[in-house]
């Protein structure tokens, strides 16, 4: 009795590998054995099952993807790479209300990659993270999704400005008053630069800081409470990503200008 589809391809890693590897393009066994670092002996069986299940073809001894396991394996990459962020951080995911992030998004969760989770000990609970501040000095461009008020942020942000780095805030609306009424003249600087977009948006519960260098994700936890842990990521998918999700906000925010 033939195997399902799923069975053969989520049962069996070298399977799973050799799809993940002819995705990239055509291989000959010795090409596939480089890679895998396999024997011919160990892969020629998985080769077989998975030409009967029409996942590969053969062409003059070199394999390649059906169209049939071009699609499947398409839909693979997404799911493992997903996996691949959760597993690495479980407990953090686990424990984040993650509503705010749209559809479209959470879809693609992995697209995140390789990130740090960063929690403070409680004698640093309210510093900025050494690794995020070092990046965002030397950033160029910076969008920010804030829904919490940091104390640090004002002075973070007037020196960007100074700096001529293009600024791009979506704000809540409570945060915006408080800005603007506790801190007036260094808000007035950072809104009044050529390069600073403010926009208030009463949508957000998340905080995100994607620059061309990095994303810094803060997500409050099952219990709408800001714990103090984030993560952050440098991989270029990651910035994409993050820079989807500004986007997202954005087209749900209205523009304001310093009055």
């Amino acid at each position: 009795m033939q195997s399902s589809l799923s069975d053969t391809i989520w049962l069996s890693e070298k399977r799973k590998r050799l799809l993940l590897l002819l995705m990239e393009g055509p291989r000959n066994i010795d090409q596939i054995k480089t890679s895998l670092n396999v024997t011919s002996k160990a892969m020629m069986p998985q080769i077989k099952i998975l030409k009967e299940q029409n996942l590969i073809i053969e062409e003059d001894r070199v394999y390649q993807l059906s169209d049939i396991g071009e699609i499947i394996v398409k839909n693979m990459v997404p799911l493992l790479k997903t996996l691949g962020v959760i597993e690495e951080n479980n407990d953090y995911w686990a424990t984040r209300d993650l509503s705010s992030i749209p559809e479209e998004l959470d879809s693609r969760l992995g697209d995140i990659g390789e990130c740090m989770v960063i929690e403070p000990d409680m004698n640093h609970l309210f510093d900025l993270p050494e690794e995020f501040s070092k990046n965002l000095i030397k950033s160029q461009k910076v969008m920010t999704i804030m829904a919490y008020f940091h104390p640090l942020y004002p002075d973070l942000y007037y020196e960007l400005a100074n700096d001529g780095v293009q600024i791009d805030l979506i704000l809540t609306e409570p945060i915006y008053k408080r800005m603007k009424e506790e801190y007036t003249d260094k808000f007035r600087h950072i809104v009044e630069r050529e390069h600073t977009n403010l926009y208030i948006c009463n949508e957000v519960n998340l905080t995100s800081v994607v620059t061309d260098r990095f994303i810094y994700l803060c997500l409050f936890n099952k219990n709408d409470m800001y714990d103090h842990k984030k993560i952050m990521s440098f991989d270029a998918s990651a910035l994409q990503w993050g820079t989807e999700l500004y986007e997202h906000f954005r087209q749900k925010s209205t523009l304001i200008e310093w009055d």
